[in-house]
């Protein structure tokens, strides 16, 4: 399953290196539409995050409540100035 995973990655990262030389829209008769390499690396990217779920490997939440972070939270626009 590991190695499915890899070979899904190195497949996904291709498949991005295309989109970023041939760009991220064909223009065609109907309009403007997606390359259909998005879709593929879209569908590698979904396999490996379920396949790693389905393994145990999922990465846990950072932390437990929904919402902004609170005050004590990186940096303030304030101390920027």
């Amino acid at each position: 399953m590991l190695f499915e995973i890899c070979v899904a990655e190195d497949r996904a990262d291709e498949y991005a290196a295309i989109i970023a030389r041939d760009g991220p829209v064909i223009y065609a008769k109907q309009g403007p539409k997606d390359p259909p390499l998005v879709r593929h690396e879209l569908a590698c990217r979904s396999f490996i995050v379920r396949a790693l779920f389905r393994l145990g490997l999922e990465i846990p939440p950072s932390r437990d409540k929904v919402g902004r972070p609170g005050q004590g939270a990186g940096i303030c626009w304030r101390d920027l100035r």
